[in-house]
């Protein structure tokens, strides 16, 4: 019979060598593919690497915050982003520590992060996206409509249950003259915001002659809550 060791053993070698070899944290670049907070206030999160022309992920780790330090760090990452809570597709420069356990494997605990990293990345995708859109000749687009006089037939799109459109609504009653509002219901934020959004603008444009204008109430927010407005076409 060979020399054998136990699994256990084998993992504790593991681990003991992972320690012997980063004893050090590192600060990371990533971008966030998945984050849940769990009943005990831990939060898991799948950090990528993505690269080449269609951003096939290249690299993956597991990673956690501890309820301790995700409250420190959960509140100063959104106190400097102006609101942004972390969320997947956000891109991040986070310091880890490499641990192994014999149990769940590698893993990257995160115990601080800087925020201009991804205030920076955000700013880099809005501008492509404003560069596109200048590109293809649309950017102006909107400008140069003009409005009728008499401006009565409105689309409006937004969420039924903002305040920002029931404010909408209260200004138009107010006026002297008379409107016909037609809702196109989206989502204003949250994950399903763009497509929600997207939808919407489609559902207006196939009734474009119907309607003098189209109003998008997006209301105000975080730069999470308005981020979906950023997103390129």
């Amino acid at each position: 019979m060979p020399n054998s060791v136990t699994l256990s053993r084998l993992q504790s070698l593991i681990r003991e060598g992972i320690d012997r070899a980063h004893p050090l944290p590192y600060w990371v670049t990533a971008e966030i593919s998945e984050l849940k907070v769990n009943y005990s206030g831990h939060c898991y999160l799948e950090l990528v690497e993505k690269g080449g022309e269609n951003h096939v992920p290249k690299a993956k780790a597991n990673a956690v915050i501890w309820r301790t330090d995700y409250r420190m760090i959960g509140s100063y990452f959104s106190a400097a982003t102006g609101g942004q809570s972390l969320a997947a597709g956000l891109k991040v420069l986070v310091r880890v520590v490499v641990s192994y356990h014999e149990l769940y494997g590698l893993s990257l605990r995160i115990t601080d992060i800087d925020p201009a990293y991804t205030l920076g990345d955000m700013a880099q995708q809005r501008r492509q996206t404003i560069e596109r859109l200048q590109r293809d000749g649309v950017f102006d687009m909107n400008r140069e409509l003009s409005l009728p006089e008499a401006m009565q037939r409105v689309a409006v799109v937004s969420s039924r249950h903002a305040a920002g459109y029931r404010d909408f609504m209260k200004e138009l009653s107010a006026s002297p003259y008379r409107f016909e509002v037609t809702l196109f219901d989206a989502f204003m934020q949250g994950a399903e915001a763009e497509n929600s959004i997207v939808e919407a603008l489609e559902a207006a444009a196939d009734r474009s002659d119907e309607f003098d204008a189209l109003v998008l109430i997006r209301g105000g927010g975080s730069l999470e809550d308005l981020w979906a407005f950023n997103e390129p076409p």
